[in-house]
């Protein structure tokens, strides 16, 4: 299995770092790892709009949910018949937004590996660590053999080092951004209250706090990486919801599910 994994997913995109890097002046890092969040954004455009479409459905169909579990509150076998009978009706899988962020989830996996990988030098030379090296794809094994990598963004922020506070401090701004982006969507009704609505406020204001905890106790290239597929995803999100609007003007109702 780690060799599939290594296969298909890490060393294409080891690989892919590397060759950019190599390849487009003035050979930053940092400028690399954006180009490759880019990309990597690209390729995964439908899944991520597919989950943001998921999540808005979810929040539209809200208070009607509310309402059905206030009702049904004291039955919960008749509760979970009546939920089973609304989203078929409805044509919702409760759990349609999760499947992209699992197809999603391998790809992160190997990213993080690949930011490590490239961390990995040898701090006299800065030569590649022989073990990442073997990773490397003729010719770009041989070249950084003996080529020292600038491990450096903008040519004084040092991606191999943790603690960097101000990378972890712009990291958790844009997920507290992102969230804040379809919270702020929500019918009024379904902002009032409820506990789906209160921990989605709970993790609105958790999950940055997280990021900065991990932003600042890993790599500072990891940290750019998540600044940087954080702010994509807010551009997507923003592309999603004029899209929404513009729908919604277009048909007088909002969609209730993804196609």
């Amino acid at each position: 299995m780690v060799e599939i994994f290594n296969t298909i997913l890490f060393e294409p995109i080891f690989n892919l770092l590397m060759a950019i890097y190599h390849n487009l002046p003035p050979h930053d890092l940092g400028v690399s790892i954006i180009l490759v969040t880019f990309i990597l954004k690209l390729i995964l455009f439908y899944p991520a709009w597919y989950s943001i479409k998921s999540q808005q459905a979810m929040q539209e169909i809200q208070p009607k949910l509310d309402a059905l579990r206030k009702k049904y509150a004291g039955n919960r076998e008749e509760l979970s018949r009546q939920l089973v009978v609304f989203y078929r009706e409805n044509k919702i899988s409760p759990f349609s937004s999760c499947l992209p962020i699992l197809i999603q989830f391998p790809i992160l996996i190997a990213l993080y590996q690949v930011f490590i990988a490239v961390s990995r030098t040898d701090p006299a030379t800065g030569i590649l660590a022989a073990n990442q090296l073997e990773h490397l794809y003729q010719p770009l094994s041989d070249i950084y053999a003996n080529t020292a990598i600038n491990g450096h963004f903008l040519g004084f922020v040092d991606l191999t080092q943790t603690k960097n506070y101000v990378l972890a401090g712009i990291a958790a701004v844009l997920q507290l951004w992102q969230s804040r982006m379809l919270m702020s969507q929500q019918p009024k009704k379904a902002k009032s209250g409820g506990m789906a609505q209160n921990m989605s406020r709970q993790m609105m204001y958790l999950m940055p706090v997280i990021t900065f905890i991990f932003g600042a106790s890993f790599p500072a290239g990891l940290t750019l990486y998540w600044g940087a597929s954080t702010a994509f995803q807010i551009i997507q999100q923003y592309l999603f919801l004029r899209w929404h609007k513009k729908n919604i003007a277009n048909n007088g109702t909002a969609e209730q599910r993804p196609n």
